[in-house]
């Protein structure tokens, strides 16, 4: 593609060419796609709002359903993928003792594959939560890109480890209409209008021993992770400290003391650097708290299980949050959508 075509949707050469690859393998030309997706815009633009590179990628996912006439287009997006290592974190996954360890890896390394993730894995009862998120500044989540990503993430773990049955299937955007690819393409019947974007494996399969394991191979490319990682521009403080607030908020106390321990730094060389970068941790806080407020209430969830998944633990205090945020309240918000019908 020309250079004044050209869109990063990630920095990651492996989900691009993956991408790339699948729209051909469907009939359409990526180049074309993508100018289309992208008429009449300055791509420029975010850059100069100091806007990541990945923040792009809204734009192509919201017009993909357009340009394509298929609803279900990011389920068949992953379908036709055919995900291979081609980077540190897949030959990591591959390399790992077991499924526990890859993931462990794919989490810690996440923002090598792309500069928008904030995953992490939980596990609960007989159940693994493999938290797929991927955030944009002041945009939700995008249902194209995240069922393909589900399709793409699921047959990158069969491969890593053998069969592996779902137990269920969690997206942060509302349900479409029909619900028959969904079945076919992941096994279960999802659940919409969650908090997270989630993979539900069964936590006894962590366990289980990888076919390709290899524990010198899995140090090496531990050491490389960590130098690719360190050189991203996509890890300076302003991005890292959100994806702290991103995954820890409504789960614990946000405070800059936590965070800045798990920075390995310290509450005032944290806030300094903060300060240099013409920014506060209070400033990042209430960015994080009102963006997760305003997505919830758009997916329809209560105004008290808005406030406690901010991290508000009365109502009282995230009314005045809100009312500083937006000039109003939750409650206005939801009156003025409904009655122009969104």
């Amino acid at each position: 593609m020309p250079d004044n075509a050209f869109v990063a949707l990630t920095h990651s050469s492996t989900l691009r060419r993956l991408l790339y690859e699948a729209l051909a393998a469907l009939g359409f030309d990526p180049t074309d796609t993508y100018r289309r997706a992208y008429a009449g815009v300055a791509l420029a633009a975010p850059l100069l709002e100091a806007r990541e590179e990945h923040d792009n990628a809204p734009r192509f996912w919201q017009a993909l359903e357009g340009i394509s006439g298929d609803v279900d287009i990011g389920l068949h997006l992953g379908e036709v993928m055919q995900p291979r290592p081609m980077d540190v974190v897949s030959y990591l996954l591959l390399a790992a003792r077991d499924l526990r360890q890859g993931l462990q890896a794919f989490v810690r390394f996440q923002h090598i594959l792309s500069g928008g993730f904030a995953a992490r894995l939980e596990e609960q009862g007989d159940e693994a939560r493999l938290v797929i998120d991927l955030n944009y500044r002041e945009v939700g989540s995008l249902r194209q890109q995240m069922e393909c990503l589900a399709v793409l993430l699921t047959k990158m773990l069969v491969s890593a480890g053998g069969e592996l049955p779902l137990l269920g299937v969690e997206f942060r955007h509302r349900a479409p209409r029909k619900l028959a690819e969904h079945r076919r393409l992941l096994g279960v019947e999802p659940r919409f209008s969650r908090p997270y974007d989630v993979l539900i494996l069964p936590r006894a399969l962590l366990s289980r021993p990888s076919r390709s394991a290899s524990p010198r191979l899995f140090e090496v490319l531990s050491e490389e992770a960590e130098k690719q990682l360190a050189g991203l521009l996509e890890n300076q403080l302003l991005v890292r400290v959100r994806y702290w607030l991103e995954v820890n908020l409504g789960t614990t106390v946000c405070s800059l003391e936590a965070c800045a321990l798990a920075l390995d730094s310290n509450r005032s060389a944290l806030q300094r650097s903060l300060s240099e970068q013409g920014s506060s941790f209070r400033a990042l806080h209430d960015e994080v708290r009102r963006l997760r407020a305003l997505r919830l209430l758009d997916q329809g969830l209560g105004i008290r299980e808005v406030a406690r998944a901010c991290g508000f633990a009365e109502l009282s205090p995230f009314y005045r949050a809100f009312r500083r945020w937006q000039g109003g309240t939750p409650r206005g918000l939801l009156s003025r959508r409904a009655t122009m019908g969104e």
